[in-house]
């Protein structure tokens, strides 16, 4: 094997093995079967990773890595690998459903993307392996992009190497091209080189892989997603004021679907929660109460919730119910701008950790905050439990 060849086998080696690396430290780790099915949205915001695995470079045999992925998502980190603690290393991520891989070796760093969108819903087999002097990545049994790599750095098989699922061990400073680590999607079946010993996970809330999904982010009633609303700044809320829709389909929603409050304040300044056995949607505007008959669209239900100046409303999209409160928001306009707590699934509750209440159940398929469409893994705060681009069907 020629210097080149023996350069690129060994990144492909990185970039299908790790032990626990530096990740987190944690008292106790969970196991995770390597080929079973595993959810890689549980966790909240941050770059590391899900799981991790690892090896002495001299116990890998296979170079050919390969496992089925199912997402909606369209950005977030799929696995990553390193060796000689991190100075040499590989991601493969997703930007708008495409994969991108970028790899940094000695002072070399490389960024590639191609091959078909990826976050359609569906299984794919996603498929890594070396031919001579060439990195492979095949997606359904088709090469879809292929990585050439010269180096003049001897080969070596001392050390470990590591391999992570949903993130990354090295900083984040260091990729070529950034982009936000979190992914809503599901692995199964992977064959990792050689390997068949379980993974190293953090406890954690755990969410199933769904049978079937659909587009939508989904709270199962245990967390919630909060967003600062100097984040949504696209529409100048003291001139134009401000609009909040949500859509949805679910005919089993139950508790609070959105709330805004102040940082100052845990008590929520308005919140819209629904009670599916009653059919009733409650829309709280601090200490009062004005209850909507929800049973309008029970196959699809689309609200607005609009703060102008002098009034606040709540209107159903084909206009069929409607709530208007007269007074006097400015300050709330004027707080926008400076940052509130915008929270959807729930209540936040007082304190860094944001523990909160009222928690939702149910799929929300789309939101959308000054028109600007939201995503949950932009979120301040989002719990691990919460999917932030499926839903269950």
């Amino acid at each position: 094997m020629g210097l080149i060849r023996a350069v690129l086998r060994v990144l492909l080696l990185v970039i299908l093995c790790v032990p626990p690396g530096r990740c987190e430290v944690h008292a106790v780790m969970e196991k995770i079967e390597s080929g079973g099915l595993i959810n890689l949205g549980n966790r909240e915001r941050t770059w590391t990773p899900f799981m991790s695995l690892g090896t002495p470079l001299t116990e890998i045999q296979s170079i050919t890595s390969y496992f089925s992925f199912r997402t909606f998502d369209p950005e977030g980190a799929i696995f990553y690998g390193d060796t000689r603690d991190g100075n040499d290393w590989f991601v493969l991520s997703l930007r708008e459903g495409i994969p991108e891989m970028q790899i940094g070796k000695a002072h070399m760093r490389v960024s590639v993307a191609g091959g078909p969108k990826l976050n359609d819903g569906l299984w794919h087999k996603v498929e890594l392996r070396s031919e001579d002097t060439f990195v492979v990545l095949e997606i359904d049994n088709k090469r879809e992009l292929v990585v050439g790599l010269h180096t003049d750095l001897p080969d070596t098989r001392e050390g470990l190497i590591r391999l992570a699922l949903g993130g990354i061990l090295i900083h984040e400073k260091k990729l070529l091209v950034s982009f936000n680590p979190l992914l809503d999607g599901c692995v199964q079946g992977g064959h990792w080189l050689n390997i068949s010993t379980p993974w190293d996970s953090a406890p954690r809330k755990t969410t199933p892989c769904f049978t079937n999904i659909k587009t939508g982010s989904f709270f199962p009633r245990t967390g919630l997603a909060i967003f600062n609303t100097s984040d949504f700044l696209a529409v100048d809320p003291e001139e134009k004021g401000i609009i909040i829709t949500v859509n949805t389909s679910s005919k089993t929603l139950n508790g609070t679907i959105l709330s805004l409050r102040s940082h100052e304040s845990p008590s929520p300044i308005l919140s819209v929660a629904e009670d599916t056995n009653s059919g009733m949607m409650a829309f709280k505007v601090k200490t009062d109460t004005f209850a909507v008959n929800e049973n309008f669209d029970k196959d699809f239900i689309s609200f607005d919730v609009i703060i102008q100046k002098t009034s606040m409303s709540f209107e159903t999209k084909k206009g069929s119910q409607k709530v208007d409160i007269d007074g006097d928001y400015s300050s709330i306009l004027a707080q926008w701008k400076k940052g509130m707590l915008l929270a959807f699934g729930g209540v936040p509750g007082d304190g860094a950790d944001y523990v909160g209440s009222e928690y939702m159940e149910g799929c929300l398929d789309t939101i959308f905050v000054q028109g600007q469409k939201v995503d949950l893994d932009q979120a301040l705060f989002k719990d691990a439990s919460v999917s932030s681009h499926s839903c269950p069907v």
